[in-house]
């Protein structure tokens, strides 16, 4: 059974189809790409997705279960979690409490006990602190922990936002954009970040992205949109290769 599943999936705002018959799967641990032109309705699939928007036609399930009328935090906690386009970080937290925002569904004390700083209460912030550290750890940004978030370097900024989506356990993790701004050593640093999470945490992936070496060195899987219909669908080889594909979209980015 697939973990994501969109079928005849679509949303108009007001006349314009910004998506129309959208239909994808995702396998679980799978690492797939969603490419295309601007304005092609990429980050519009992932608002649905998420919640964000609601279809207008179409149904989407997510590990069995149909999400549609799920609001956003409905799904997080169902196992979708992403990163934005623009780095959403709270920059004026410090690292680790970036990371433990997201490790909130790990709190295991109630109210009554933070409001008395009861025994449990700071057994249970010792524990979500360690499981921070430990996200913070594979992204090699432990000894920044106490630093602002806005004080670290972009590329790093970029991982922290992974880590933080990381801490809320999720089975689908969407990336959107994570290359943009980034140098080329940050993004060979970045595939081989991705790589590692989905190694790691065995979860599967979706991004968007324009840089084609990153999206053809990594992915499995790809599918390109274009004006908010599928062009095509396949493996890295297969897209690099199709005529249609190549005259929309690759003959412009290579």
């Amino acid at each position: 059974m697939a973990l994501l599943k969109a079928e005849g999936l679509g949303i108009q705002f007001g006349g314009l189809k910004a998506v129309d018959e959208f239909n994808f799967e995702i396998e679980k641990n799978q690492l797939y790409g969603l490419i295309g032109p601007n304005g092609a309705g990429k980050t519009t699939v992932f608002n649905l997705l998420t919640g964000v928007y609601k279809p207008t036609s179409g149904q989407i399930t997510f590990d069995g279960k149909p999400i549609i009328k799920m609001k956003p935090n409905q799904i997080t906690e169902l196992g979708i979690a992403r990163t934005f386009q623009n780095i959403r970080l709270f920059k004026n937290m410090s690292v680790i409490d970036n990371v433990k925002v997201g490790l909130h569904h790990s709190q295991n004390y109630s109210l009554l006990p933070a409001i008395l700083n009861t025994p449990g209460y700071f057994q249970g912030e010792e524990a979500i602190e360690e499981k921070a550290l430990s996200l913070l750890r594979v992204f090699d940004l432990e000894e920044f922990a106490y630093v602002k978030a806005s004080n670290l370097p972009y590329g790093k900024q970029r991982k922290l936002e992974i880590a933080r989506a990381l801490a809320t356990s999720p089975k689908l993790l969407l990336l959107d954009e994570p290359a943009a701004g980034m140098n080329p050593t940050e993004t060979a640093e970045l595939m081989e970040t991705i790589k590692l999470v989905r190694e790691k945490f065995s979860i599967a992936i979706l991004l968007i992205e324009h840089d084609m070496k990153l999206v053809m060195g990594i992915c499995e899987k790809i599918v390109v949109l274009n004006f908010g219909t599928t062009l095509a669908f396949g493996t890295p080889e297969e897209i690099r290769n199709n005529p249609e594909v190549v005259a929309a979209y690759l003959g412009n980015e290579e």
